[in-house]
Order: structure tokens, then C-alpha cells, then sequence
């Protein structure tokens, strides 16, 4: 993806190949309305890619589609970067109460939705985190009443906007209340510690998590994730270290590894007339790809046979 620096205005439209490190530092410098959702798209695009190279899953079965193409030598699959390959979009989902527009979905012809991630963030006024909640439970139901066997990840990202910085960083105007506006979009008070709202909102995420059987509660996701994204000037981008705790059940670090347990256990395992079309692929160790940049800028290691 270009690098524009601080004055981001806007994405290309097409599926991007991006690595975690852009996409956050993308959603932590964004500058435009978050309503475009261009703010997190980045996002949409990292999530994408790495369930093709890590996930093992074709391109041809996501959408929006990432960046690139598959071919077959020798029994194997190569993998090869193809930006002329991408596309835009959501996937339209049909729900038990409403179709519903997804940011990442995977596809299989003669299944249905088998995987679906909804990526969120919020740069700000975070006294709104409690109708988000709302929102993500009623999203998740909507889609497992349809598709009770899909795997359905949440991955949400907040700005850690730290309190001296905050008030420092924006001159309000004489048609804003500075005091309150200023503390609505702190989430690390002054102490380093996150504000009493944003701790309150982990908790609440960790129970509509951890769905394992198609037979538990429909509001469930199969794995969610909470994101705080640093915002101090030296490691802005970054991962915030220290929240969520280290023994959270939101931390990103286990997002990824449910999601594939999960589709193992109803795909694969529980269904093994259909293994040779439910298997995760493994790609070739001589896949182009991995001749390119972008094997040297993952954060995690790419689906390769004989591992």
C-alpha cells in the first residue's frame, strides 16, 4: 500500500497486499471521516491476505479478493503475488432477521459462508462502546441463525489516545465543550492505565466468545479480538503493550489460530466426505511469493506443505 504518511486522505478501492504494521499504522494516522471506513480497510486487506498464506484458503473463495493468483505444478499449488487479481467489496450474507454486509468473507461453492471476520475500530468518543456491544451481538445472531456452522471472528481496534497527548494534539472550537470532547476520546489515562470505559468494554467482550459446537448460543463468535493501537509519537501503530492482560481471552495473538481450530473441527474432522474440498491448502515451498517482499514482513508463517 502507498505510504502517504500523516495526511492520509483515502485507499485505493481494490484489495491491497498489507502487512499488520500498515494496517495499524494506517487506522492510527487516518485523518478523514471514519464513515467512509477507510480508516480500517487497511485492516479488511491484512485480514484477507493472511487467510490465503497462513489460513490456507484460496483466493478465489474471499471477498473482498486479495492480491493474488494460484497455479498447480507437480501435484502442488504455487502461490504467486498478483495485484491485476484484486478486487472490492463486501460480501452480502443472508441473515435469519437481514442480509448483512460483511468486511471478509470466505466462500466455498456448494457450502455457503464458511468464515466471515467483521473488523470495527474506533478512533474516538469512546462513550458510544456501549451500542457497539449491542451491535456485535446482534450482527453475530443475525448471521448464525442462517449459517449455524460458520465460523464468525469480530476483531475490533481502538486508538490509544493517551490523556496528556489528547489535549495537547487538538485546539477546539468556540462551538465544542473542549473538557468533555477531549475526555469522551481519551482511553489511557494519565497513569498509563485504560480509562474505567474501555476496561469495562473488555470485560464485556469476553462473553460473546469462545463459540465451539454449532449448537451453542447463536450470539457467539467463534473468536473476537480487542486491539489497542499505540499512539504516542516513537511507536505509534504499534500494538499497545500490557491490555488487553496477557491471559485475556481477546488478545489478537490467539484470533487467527481459533478461527483455523474452529473450521477444522466443523469442516474437515467432522466431515470427511468432504475433506478433499474443505482442506486447507498447503502451498508449494517454491510459491513465488515467497520470493517476494513479503515473506520478510508477516507476523506470522505462511501455510507451506511439508511443515
Amino acid at each position: 500500500m502507498p505510504d502517504d504518511g500523516r495526511q492520509t486522505k483515502g485507499v485505493p478501492r481494490e484489495c491491497q497486499w498489507v502487512n499488520r504494521a500498515e494496517a495499524l499504522e494506517h487506522f492510527a494516522v487516518h485523518d478523514g471521516p471514519t464513515q467512509s471506513q477507510q480508516h480500517i480497510k487497511p485492516l479488511h486487506w491484512y485480514v484477507t491476505c493472511r487467510l490465503v498464506l497462513e489460513g490456507g484458503f484460496h483466493p478465489d473463495e474471499l471477498k473482498p479478493r486479495p492480491p493474488f493468483t494460484v497455479t498447480r505444478r507437480r501435484g502442488e499449488r504455487l502461490i504467486h503475488f498478483d495485484p491485476g487479481a484484486a478486487t472490492s467489496g463486501e460480501a452480502t450474507i443472508l441473515g435469519g432477521l437481514k442480509t448483512k454486509n460483511v468486511d471478509v468473507v470466505v466462500n466455498k461453492d456448494g457450502i455457503g459462508p464458511i468464515l466471515a471476520v467483521s473488523c470495527k475500530g474506533m478512533t474516538g468518543a469512546f462513550r458510544n462502546l456501549t451500542h457497539r456491544m449491542e451491535e456485535t451481538i446482534g450482527e453475530c445472531t443475525n448471521l448464525h441463525i442462517t449459517y449455524p456452522a460458520l465460523v464468525f471472528g469480530y476483531l475490533f481496534v481502538i486508538r490509544a489516545n493517551q490523556a496528556a497527548e489528547t489535549a495537547a494534539s487538538r485546539e477546539p472550537s468556540h462551538q465544542e465543550r473542549p473538557s468533555r470532547q477531549i475526555a469522551n476520546d481519551i482511553a489511557i489515562a494519565g497513569d498509563g492505565r485504560p480509562v474505567e470505559t474501555i476496561v469495562r468494554f473488555h470485560s464485556a467482550l469476553g462473553a460473546p466468545t469462545g463459540r465451539r459446537g454449532i449448537r451453542e448460543d447463536a450470539s457467539r463468535y467463534e473468536a473476537v479480538s480487542l486491539a489497542m493501537i499505540d499512539m504516542r509519537e516513537d511507536s505509534i501503530g504499534r500494538l499497545l503493550p500490557g491490555f488487553p492482560p496477557p491471559d485475556s481471552p481477546v488478545r489478537i495473538e490467539r484470533f487467527f489460530e481459533t478461527l483455523y481450530l474452529r473450521y477444522d473441527e466443523r469442516y474437515v474432522y467432522s466431515a470427511p466426505d468432504l475433506k478433499s474440498k474443505t482442506r486447507r491448502i498447503e502451498w508449494s515451498p517454491e510459491s513465488p511469493v515467497l520470493e517476494s517482499d513479503i515473506g520478510s514482513t508477516l507476523d506470522y508463517e505462511i501455510r507451506l506443505a511439508g511443515d
